[in-house]
């Protein structure tokens, strides 16, 4: 049987292959003050414990399974509603801006919850720090299966350990693994366009 796939191994495929096969084939890491920042908020997620109020309870880095769909990791926080069902809450370190990386990260750990507490979960939210607002995620059949879809090229990225060439695109400047990855020789530039402007609060894959 195959092992699982990490969660957060989705969010990096999603963002980018390459990223996702330098992370998690290749084991190349870089920090930088926007991972940093992520790592610090996501240790406060992640001090574990829980408490209640108004008759919801949260919970702190909970460990999450799924068997069914091969997957695993650890959620930043669960809400559980008066009425028992979970709802997951991904916090990410930018400001409020749709991506769906981060929704197949948040939708995953909804499939797992939904094994490990037996009920089906409609929506979950992305918590995001840098303009403290929290944002609702559908979990729609077609997010469900992006997940899905996601899972599958991880596996197959992981089985072949082949490295996908780089995407050269607008996402190249918020990877934190830009300097790692090379993905412009300089002709490759687009016309007029400088890595090196992307805003500091912008979020980084």
């Amino acid at each position: 049987m195959d092992d699982p796939i990490p969660l957060s191994a989705l969010q990096h495929f999603v963002f980018c292959p390459r990223q996702c096969a330098l992370i998690h084939v290749e084991q190349v890491w870089a920090e930088n003050s926007q991972t940093a920042r992520g790592s610090q908020q996501h240790e406060r997620a992640h001090s574990g414990g829980s408490e209640e109020r108004g008759g919801t309870r949260t919970l702190r880095a909970l460990p999450l399974v799924s068997r069914r769909h091969g997957l695993a990791g650890v959620a930043d926080v669960v809400e559980v509603l008066p009425d028992g069902s979970p709802r997951p809450v991904e916090y990410k370190s930018g400001r409020a801006k749709p991506r769906l990386a981060d929704e197949v990260q948040l939708c995953a750990q909804a499939l797992c919850l939904e094994e490990m507490f037996g009920v089906d979960i409609p929506e979950g939210f992305i918590y995001h720090v840098a303009s403290r607002k929290r944002r609702e995620v559908s979990f729609t059949p077609e997010l469900r299966q992006a997940v899905l879809d996601a899972r599958d090229g991880v596996r197959e990225l992981l089985r072949s350990r082949v490295l996908p060439p780089p995407a050269a695109d607008d996402r190249c400047p918020l990877c934190s693994l830009f300097d790692e990855c090379e993905p412009f020789a300089p002709r490759d530039f687009p016309a007029g366009y400088d890595p090196f402007s992307t805003r500091l609060d912008e979020p980084r894959g």
